[in-house]
């Protein structure tokens, strides 16, 4: 049982945060649509590089993707709380719990895509974020992608009445 409590609080934890994100995104909006933009326009990359021909420099596309971002970390958080609940209601029979995990495992996976794909692949090679010393979410991103990996990873093991 203490491993399905303990999986059930990572899922929770993880459903805050998200919805940590979304909030400070909702209510301080420009401080990280600051960072989108830059993104986007490639304004902070090397300059005279090959790929600036990239760059989206149109303030409707930045607010759009920002848009995107935060309805994405909106699912995100919806999903894990709504996972979470779902293990709680069956943390005591191990059956139950291993067919509640979808919702959860959907947050997370969609967490995953978000800080993956979305900001370290789109992002950090398309727009090549990397090259910016400003504008760059890749160290926190993986920072995100690492723990949401290895909650999914924990989450999805099967559970049984043997475990502690």
């Amino acid at each position: 049982m203490s491993t399905r409590i303990s999986k059930l609080v990572m899922v929770l934890a993880f459903a805050l945060y998200a919805s940590l994100v979304a909030f400070n995104n909702l209510t301080d909006y420009n401080s990280n649509f600051t960072l989108v933009a830059h993104v986007l326009m490639m304004d902070t990359t090397f300059p005279g590089n090959e790929g600036l021909w990239r760059a989206i420099h149109s303030p409707a596309i930045h607010h759009t993707v920002y848009g995107l971002i935060i309805g994405t970390e909106i699912m995100i958080a919806a999903l894990s709380w709504l996972g979470g609940l779902r293990l709680y209601r069956s943390i005591q029979d191990p059956a139950a719990f291993n067919q509640a995990k979808g919702l959860a495992i959907l947050g997370l996976t969609l967490g995953f895509l978000l800080w993956f794909t979305g900001f370290m692949t789109i992002g950090g090679e398309w727009f090549l974020m990397w090259q910016s010393e400003t504008a760059n979410g890749q160290q926190a991103a993986f920072r995100l992608v690492m723990i949401i990996a290895v909650i999914l990873i924990y989450l999805t093991q099967a559970d049984d009445k043997q475990q502690i």
